[in-house]
């Protein structure tokens, strides 16, 4: 390479550096370490959200406090004991899709929500919105509680599709109720809940 070109391009390279130190020194304050990160006033908006979300999902219940369950966020409702955020948004989209659950009963229509479950948290929920089940049309004949499938249970008042299988399965288990009032031995059906289907569901044999 004649001499000229090696001082053109040692020229260039110099220039190069100079520019790239010129182009460090104007983005960097002066006296900051290179590589050191700060947060912009104003920008940890974000992170103190989320902290004050994620403390206020670990903050245990008080004694007397409770979950409108009709109302309430999934985050809210994820502070319910053995209730994580996972089940909380399958409760609060079930809630969306099919209206206000207005009672403990009608609760259970969520998937992944049992009998345990629902003792559990029994003393730590409330409900503001009214029960959602359609009533009978008049004049139709009671459901014989006997020989309803799942389905046709379902339709019942404060039956949701995880109670109505505890009825098939429990007589099937313990062949056909004698009365209504044998209801109250499936898990999750209590005198309310029984009092809703008392003229609305016969025992036939």
């Amino acid at each position: 390479m004649p001499p000229s070109s090696e001082r053109r391009a040692a020229l260039l390279l110099l220039g190069l550096a100079v520019g790239g130190q010129a182009v460090r020194t104007w983005i960097a304050r002066p006296g900051v370490p290179p590589g050191d990160v700060r947060i912009l006033p104003g920008s940890d908006t974000g992170l103190s959200a989320h902290r004050d979300s994620a403390a206020h999902a670990d903050r245990p219940l008080g004694p007397k406090e409770r979950i409108d369950l009709d109302r309430a966020a999934a985050s809210e409702i994820a502070r319910l004991p053995r209730i994580g955020l996972p089940l909380a948004k399958v409760i609060v989209a079930d809630r969306d899709a099919r209206g206000p659950f207005g009672s403990l009963a009608q609760l259970d229509r969520v998937a992944g929500i049992g009998p345990g479950l629902l003792g559990l948290i029994a003393e730590h929920v409330s409900f503001s919105g009214p029960v959602t089940a359609a009533a009978p049309a008049a004049g139709a004949a009671p459901v014989d509680i006997n020989t309803a499938t799942a389905a046709e249970l379902e339709r019942l008042p404060l039956i949701g599709p995880g109670l109505a299988a505890r009825i098939v399965t429990h007589r099937e288990r313990h062949g056909p109720f004698a009365a209504v009032a044998d209801l109250v031995q499936v898990p999750g059906i209590g005198p309310a809940t029984l009092a809703r289907l008392q003229d609305r569901v016969t025992a036939g044999r």
